[in-house]
């Protein structure tokens, strides 16, 4: 196969790496490419945004698959010149890349069909923005409509500085056409991640769950930048939020793309914001992120021409993903000025060093050729990518490769993926346990309601009878690390909650589960009756018990903790809330 990749950085040295792997693969053209691609493939001098020569070029090399890096050409209509000219490419059409090349489009596309997301409004007068902005209450989020490199969302403390903002981009035009329009929305919170995928129109295959760092300096400070860095997999998706962000934003974007007449094929990247177990779309991009690209196909083991070949020929069910299950850190080095003006054409020196480290990648952003050296030529110069039997030995590795590099005003952040450190040494405060993973089914809802509260736990399966001495240290294990409750969930003769009730002074929490042709009565029961001094508190059977013993574990923990006190509160009246809805509707019947 002959491959051409349009773009020239990260994002597009990672993508050559990738594809050359395949031994299907015997040429790679890159137009145009940078000086640290040309190791892996020929670089052309065609530039991203001439897709007329790009085309000439692939019809003239008899080029077997195009692979479009950059947004710009995709959102020109390269894939739909190259389709019509009979070229095989990977990539959305020009319609369907609108969900990144229009934010009014992507937003009014999720409040259609009901994919969460901010609300707001997009304006193309000043004084109309002015009059919406007085209207909200800050912070205040406002975005440039079109294409602006990452760099054209601004999230302001004030109206004023919400006003001044619009200013900026209507008046100004600091943002050239993509500030044709604006976007003003509500400011979500929570921690950000991105969520990418393969789709082919109808299916959605993922990727691993990553995050970038987009502002220039440590601590999510100063301006945004296209990406300063990023780690995957980002541990704020567990398994809940994954599920939750595949049947709440990505199939149903795909099934939206496609109802609105716009298939989407390629792939599909969400940045998300999570705040417990709420999940909103800040944006949609229509490719790979970049810095996010690299350490994502670092870990991806499956080979990524076959499942760009299955995307194009909508078959993308046949295909299935294999990963490393080691984490992969990329740390940007920029030079010093950026995202604002900087310098070009320094000597960058210890490349060679890197290269004999074992499991890092350095992939190249904005390198060139000078007078025989490479130099740095862009704001976000190098991706030093590095995978780690841990997180923390991924980043200390990567930080290792990036001490090793240098060039006169290079400058890194130094806390990529900290925020993973973070939350993966947040301990438990609840354990979840069941006799089998045949019951997680019903034990969900008490997983579902401390995610709502923002409770930490650690979920697992031990039974009484076949593994007592996992339950055992399980729970052994949880009074360690310092966990309060302890939910334990089991059918037939339900002993698992009594078991651990007699090995721990922490409060049990037992729910029954129906698993017999006795409908659970012999896990109520069971779970019920127990001898004077080894109490559990028992809950009704099921799903319902479960969601309440969720409840009451947070009540427990709420006796020595005001937000969550403030939090039930709020449970409460959104509950009563929804019943003054259900009699209002009644009522109206009538």
């Amino acid at each position: 196969m002959k491959i051409l990749i349009v773009g020239s950085g990260g994002r597009e040295h990672t993508l050559a790496w990738k594809i050359l792997k395949n031994p299907k693969v015997k040429k790679i053209y890159c137009a145009p490419g940078n000086v640290g691609i040309e190791g892996l493939a020929e670089c052309v001098p065609i530039k991203a945004d001439n897709i007329p020569g790009l085309v000439e070029f692939a019809e003239k090399e008899s080029i077997d698959l195009t692979v479009v890096g950059p947004e710009d050409p995709l959102s020109e209509g390269i894939v739909d010149l190259f389709e019509k000219k009979g070229l095989k490419v990977f990539g959305p059409s020009k319609k369907a890349a609108q969900i990144e090349a229009s934010k009014s489009f992507a937003k009014k596309i999720m409040l259609k069909y009901g994919i969460p997301t901010a609300m707001g409004q997009t304006f193309t007068s000043y004084d109309k923005a002015q009059g919406y902005i007085n209207s909200m209450t800050p912070p205040i989020v406002v975005k440039a409509d079109g294409l602006a490199a990452g760099k054209g969302v601004l999230v302001c403390k004030t109206k004023k500085e919400a006003v001044d903002a619009v200013k900026m981009i209507l008046k100004d035009k600091a943002f050239g056409d993509a500030g044709k329009k604006v976007l003003i929305e509500d400011c979500l919170v929570g921690e950000e991640a991105s969520f990418i995928a393969f789709t082919d129109g109808k299916h959605v295959l993922p990727l691993p769950t990553s995050q970038d760092h987009k502002t220039i300096f440590d601590n999510d400070t100063g301006p945004n930048t296209g990406g300063m860095g990023a780690y995957s997999p980002a541990p704020v998706v567990d398994a809940f939020i994954h599920d939750k962000i595949m049947s709440q934003v990505m199939i149903p974007m795909v099934n939206a793309m496609a109802a609105e007449g716009h298939p989407y094929k390629g792939v599909l990247y969400a940045g998300l914001m999570i705040d417990r177990d709420q999940v909103n779309v800040v944006e949609f991009n229509a490719r790979f992120g970049d810095p996010e690209a690299q350490p994502l196909l670092m870990r991806l083991k499956s080979d990524i021409v076959d499942i760009m070949e299955a995307v194009i020929a909508e078959k993308l069910d046949e295909c299935t993903i294999e990963i490393d299950p080691r984490p992969a850190v990329c740390v940007v080095m920029a030079s010093k000025g950026y995202p604002g003006s900087y310098k070009k054409g320094m000597p960058i020196s210890g490349l060679d060093k890197v290269k004999r480290m074992k499991d890092v990648m350095v992939f190249h952003a904005g390198t060139a050729d000078n007078k025989g050296k490479i130099a740095a030529n862009g704001g976000r110069v190098l991706g030093v990518t590095a995978l780690g039997d841990t997180v923390s030995k991924a980043i200390s590795k990567a930080y290792l490769a990036v001490g090793k590099i240098s060039w006169t005003g290079a400058y890194n952040r130094t806390d990529i993926g900290q925020k993973a450190i973070k939350r993966l040494e947040t301990p438990p405060k609840v354990g979840i346990v069941m006799g089998s993973d045949s019951d997680y089914g019903v034990m969900k809802p008490a997983a579902d309601i401390l995610k709502k509260f923002g409770v930490p736990f650690e979920i697992t399966v031990a039974s009484a009878h076949r593994t007592p001495h996992r339950a055992v240290a399980f729970v052994k294990n949880l009074e360690k690390v310092g966990a309060k409750v302890i939910i334990a969930g089991a059918g037939h003769a339900a002993h698992l909650a009594g078991a651990l009730a007699g090995h721990t002074i922490l409060p049990i929490i037992g729910v029954p589960i129906d698993s017999s042709a006795l409908n659970g009565m012999d896990a109520l029961l069971a779970t019920v009756q127990m001898p004077p001094g080894v109490p559990v508190a028992t809950m009704a059977i099921g799903k319902s018990g479960a969601k309440n013993a969720g409840i009451f574990a947070v009540q427990i923990l709420s006796a020595s903790d005001s937000e969550l006190q403030r939090r039930l509160w709020e449970f409460k009246k959104e509950m009563a809330d929804q019943v003054e809805q259900k009699a209002k509707k009644l009522s109206a019947k009538f």
